[in-house]
């Protein structure tokens, strides 16, 4: 997640003001004390659009793919959801990962376990019509063993500036110009974040954990994670960084201290899986030792502002960069 097209400060923190909405709201569920629910409220109005096939949709893998037929799409991660979503085409998703946290992820006809040993003929057995993958690492050969057998297969690598990732998405169904505007937009709330973070007196340790990074496992967040980008975005330190992991990894107790995070940061759907307050405590029991258990600072975000880089990338990482600068300014 990447910030361009410098702005003024003060036009940046007006506009993180207006398309942040209410940083502060209410969560679904009441939190434990002193815990604080962050979430924004996004500006990007969801589309109701019709694909324009066919469509030559270029893959991150380095192929050209035409798209003629999008009504069934498996799709490789929440983030490509996400932003079907945005663009009015969520009813086109018809298979996704288990575990989706998008709604049309969760109410697709099919699921399945989409790891590095998922092959072609599962996904083929599934009867789409089109594959939609997001990781160059975990889909890149599946997309080819695919097209080599006249299925359509787009891989859209989540490890990018997601107004990119947004804009490659709206290609593959023939929307670049309602992608473009889409991006436009996202791409002024990032800027607006970032403004935020860099005018933080110092910026805060985060420590992001999840229930189901590590195979069902607690695991904290590495450089390359959705919540790590946000957090450096937003003007923090994500601690997981220090592990050197691109993604989720496990960190031992006395990783946890050394960590010495001042903020403790998950999402709403990892902290049901981990049992609520005292799963946290007891999954990651040295957290008590560290400056965010000592002051029992624990933030919790939407899982589709935390975890996906996707459309509401933006409206999180106001949020959080706003609740960011509200610590600095109550120590």
């Amino acid at each position: 997640m990447t910030s361009s097209r410098p702005r003024s400060r003060l036009h940046l923190l007006a506009a993180a003001a207006l398309l942040a909405g209410l940083a502060f709201p209410a969560a679904a569920q009441p939190l434990p004390a002193k815990w604080q629910a962050v979430a924004g409220t996004s500006a990007l109005q969801p589309q109701r659009l019709t694909p324009r096939l066919p469509a030559d949709a270029p893959s991150d893998d380095g192929a050209t793919v035409r798209i003629t037929d999008a009504a069934r799409v498996i799709t490789g991660g929440d983030d490509v959801i996400d932003i079907m979503e945005a663009l009015g085409l969520g009813d086109r998703v018809f298979a996704a990962p288990e575990r989706s946290v998008t709604e049309a992820g969760r109410k697709a006809k099919q699921h399945f376990l989409f790891n590095r040993t998922t092959g072609a003929e599962g996904i083929l057995s599934l009867g789409g019509t089109l594959f939609i993958g997001n990781s160059l690492r975990r889909h890149g050969k599946l997309a080819s063993t695919l097209r080599s057998t006249g299925m359509p297969a787009v891989v859209i690598d989540d490890v990018q500036p997601v107004p990119q990732k947004l804009r490659k998405v709206a290609a593959v169904f023939g929307l670049q110009a309602q992608g473009e505007a889409l991006a436009q937009t996202l791409q002024t709330q990032l800027d607006a974040a970032s403004a935020v973070g860099k005018s933080l007196p110092r910026p805060p340790r985060v420590l992001h954990v999840s229930a189901t990074g590590g195979g069902g496992k607690p695991t904290v967040g590495g450089r390359d994670t959705a919540a790590a980008q946000l957090i450096r975005l937003a003007g923090g330190v994500n601690v997981g960084d220090a592990a050197q992991a691109a993604d989720y990894t496990a960190l031992s107790n006395e990783g946890v201290v050394a960590a010495a995070p001042e903020i403790v940061l998950l999402s709403r759907n990892d902290l049901e899986l981990l049992g609520g307050e005292a799963g946290l405590w007891r999954s990651y029991p040295t957290l008590r030792q560290t400056p965010a258990g000592q002051a029992n600072r624990v933030w919790v975000m939407p899982d589709n502002q935390l975890k996906v880089l996707g459309t509401a990338s933006g409206a999180g990482a106001i949020a959080l960069a706003q609740a960011f600068r509200a610590l600095s300014t109550a120590k």
